[in-house]
């Protein structure tokens, strides 16, 4: 008993005091790790990004400048590259040489199960939400995919689709570099951003979304 007296008593915790904030989450880790599509978008492999984004400018440039269509640049860079092997196998039997150093060309068992398997999950990720939405279960759910499909909409009357995808190839490389950067400052105009919107949104549910009907399933449901 004397022993537990003469211990300092463990001091009380002041439940007033906020927790510690959490520590920023990673932006290499969020995109992936240590795998090669987290080191090409934060530029760790700066030869990579650069070839990727000089192969997304040349190819921008074709369609959209130089007037090439879609079908006409493969047909002409598959046409030189049978030329080119064709004349090389030809040239090697003469010449003794040894043949194009071609992979194997086939696809393998395992890359068209995995691939199935990614399918299937996104698939099934889309039907679920579709399936959400036509029964009226998530109301903001439908804001948001509503919304979605109007901004595709509207960027899709002013771009077309090769310049969406250089657009999207642009920001993929240089977004996360800045993000990762400049998080601190980021995360706190998102913040602030965040609680203006869902301000926002209360007031339209309030006014709008909570007037509208439930879906007749859930009538019946409820009878």
């Amino acid at each position: 008993m004397g022993e537990d007296l003469d211990r300092p008593s463990s001091p009380i915790k002041n439940s007033s005091t906020p927790p510690p904030t959490p520590p920023p989450k990673s932006v290499h880790r969020a995109l992936g790790g240590g795998q090669a599509v987290a080191d090409v978008l934060l530029w760790k492999r700066r030869d990579v990004g650069i070839y990727l984004f000089v192969v997304s400018s040349t190819l921008w440039f074709l369609f959209e400048r130089a007037g090439y269509s879609l079908i006409t640049l493969v047909a002409n860079v598959l046409l030189l590259l049978v030329v080119i092997l064709f004349f090389w196998a030809k040239s090697a039997s003469i010449l003794n040489r040894p043949l194009p150093p071609l992979p194997d060309l086939e696809v393998s068992e395992d890359f068209v199960i995995k691939t199935a398997d990614a399918a299937q999950v996104w698939i099934n990720y889309v039907l679920a939400i579709a399936n959400d939405i036509a029964l009226g279960r998530n109301v903001k759910l439908f804001v948001q995919v509503a919304s979605g499909l109007l901004l595709v909409s509207l960027m899709g009357n002013l771009f077309n689709f090769f310049t969406l995808v250089y657009i999207g190839v642009v920001l993929s490389l240089t977004v996360p570099t800045l993000y990762d950067k400049y998080q601190d400052q980021i995360d706190d105009k998102l913040c602030v951003a965040h609680k203006v919107l869902s301000t926002w949104f209360r007031k339209f549910y309030d006014v709008v979304l909570s007037k509208i009907p439930l879906s007749l399933n859930k009538k019946k449901k409820t009878q």
